[in-house]
Order: C-alpha cells, then structure tokens, then sequence
C-alpha cells in the first residue's frame, strides 16, 4: 500500500508528460498534412536502390 505513494504521482507526472508532448505536436502542424504520407507512400519514386 505504500508503494501507491510513489506510483500515482509518477504515473500523473508520466500521463502529464504524454499529453504536453501531444499537445507541443498539434501546435507545431505535425497533423496538419494527414493525406499527404497516405499519398507520398503510393508514389511511383525513380530514386530507390540501383537495380543491378
């Protein structure tokens, strides 16, 4: 029982952590371009490893 002293305020300072990281990340327009890499996946790129 006296292990839970410890372990909510880590896993609130950890949880806290997480959700400044998510939120620096939407103000700095890491979700703003979605379809962008679904696309840039199927296009054809002439600049892949030489063929031999």
């Amino acid at each position: 029982m006296n292990m839970l002293i410890y372990l909510i305020p880590i896993a609130l300072f950890m949880g806290g952590i997480g959700l400044a990281a998510f939120l620096w990340s939407l103000g700095n327009g890491q979700y703003d371009d979605l379809q962008g890499a679904a696309w840039r996946v199927l296009a054809d790129d002439e600049s892949g490893p030489p063929k031999s």
